[in-house]
């Protein structure tokens, strides 16, 4: 198939480029490059691609493919409440609009990112797909009004699917600190702390980057009757975990490291865990491979490696928020993250 990947230079897409190269499709990727410098090891990519914010795409842009995997966004909740109206322009808006470009253009398979996240704070019941949305960040609601847009577009000739992501964690060539288990196993790496701001109880599922690329091509290449218009808990019903037990496991791991809170630390509102045992039964070219403890393995071979330092986790390379927020200071980005001084755009 050719395949239009957006964010494609992001934490997710750059390992999902690989996995559809190595998969046999036709791959072009979609992004600005936002995060350039941000790399965690060879972040280099030979894959063609279109240099275009996703607020610019026109119907021209979507000509000739068959699928579109969709993983170009705000990517994570301090991002997205950085100005909630553009996670609604660039997550909601854009993204609706590349949806119904991809329609009018004759691609027939769209495949979304979407996330967990859409439960929001639900509790320590499990979810299935049917559970209701309740998300508590600009980010989570993106998603939620995505879906209910897109779904609406599906007929005989355009089959959305969306996928929604547990926390991503494991090594990517464009890697992220801000997400929970890599987060924990690089603070007890370069501190010697697995450090919690939340008590610990909250509960989140978790799922590989590399098992996130699968679910996406499963989905993809799928039988359409199997995937049309539904949606997918991506992950394992049993890497569901209370935040200390991640704590626990990179305690485990990463040699004399020891669990620490945060002074007056507290229940987080975003508490949830999910079901994943419809992808299980339907996606059946779908089988993870990762479990958090063979995760936190993977990042501190990686650390040790790369000799991480506290300078590189607490810099802006791989946060970011960070990293936008020095753009913006820097006055590379302007406040509606558009390049300043650059025919390119960007927000990818």
């Amino acid at each position: 198939m050719k395949v239009l990947l957006t964010g494609h230079k992001g934490y997710i897409g750059a390992v999902a480029g690989s996995v559809l190269r190595t998969a046999g499709h036709d791959v072009v990727g979609l992004d600005t490059d936002l995060y350039a410098n941000c790399d965690f090891g060879d972040a280099s990519s030979d894959l063609a691609e279109i240099r275009k914010d996703l607020r610019d795409l026109t119907k021209a842009d979507l000509g000739g493919f068959d699928a579109v995997v969709h993983f170009a966004a705000l990517s994570n909740d301090p991002v997205g409440n950085l100005n909630p109206q553009l996670t609604y322009d660039i997550n909601h808006l854009a993204s609706v609009n590349l949806a119904r470009l991809a329609k009018e253009a004759g691609v027939t398979r769209f495949v979304f990112s979407s996330s967990c996240s859409t439960y929001g704070a639900a509790g320590a019941d499990f979810l299935d797909e049917t559970a209701p949305f309740n998300p508590v960040t600009p980010y989570g609601l993106s998603k939620v009004d995505v879906e209910r847009v897109v779904s609406q577009m599906a007929d005989e000739t355009f089959s959305p699917t969306f996928m929604r992501a547990s926390t991503a964690y494991g090594l990517s060539p464009r890697l992220r600190f801000d997400l929970v288990l890599n987060n924990l196993t690089a603070w007890a790496f370069t501190t010697g702390q697995v450090y919690l701001k939340s008590d610990g109880s909250p509960w989140r599922p978790i799922v590989h980057v590399e098992d996130i690329a699968a679910a996406y091509i499963a989905a993809m290449t799928s039988d359409r009757s199997v995937v049309h218009n539904k949606a997918f808990n991506v992950g394992l019903t049993t890497e569901n975990y209370q935040m200390r037990e991640i704590a626990d496991i990179v305690s485990s791991i990463v040699p004399n490291s020891r669990v620490d809170y945060a002074p007056g630390a507290g229940p987080d509102t975003r508490c949830y865990r999910v079901d994943c045992n419809y992808i299980a039964r339907h996606l059946h070219n779908f089988k993870p491979q990762w479990t958090a403890r063979r995760g936190v393995e993977q990042l501190y071979d990686a650390f040790c490696q790369a000799g991480l330092t506290l300078d590189d986790f607490e810099g802006e390379r791989f946060k970011r928020i960070a990293h936008v927020k020095k753009l913006i200071r820097e006055r590379q980005l302007d406040e509606d993250l558009r390049r300043v001084r650059s025919s390119v755009r960007a927000f990818a």
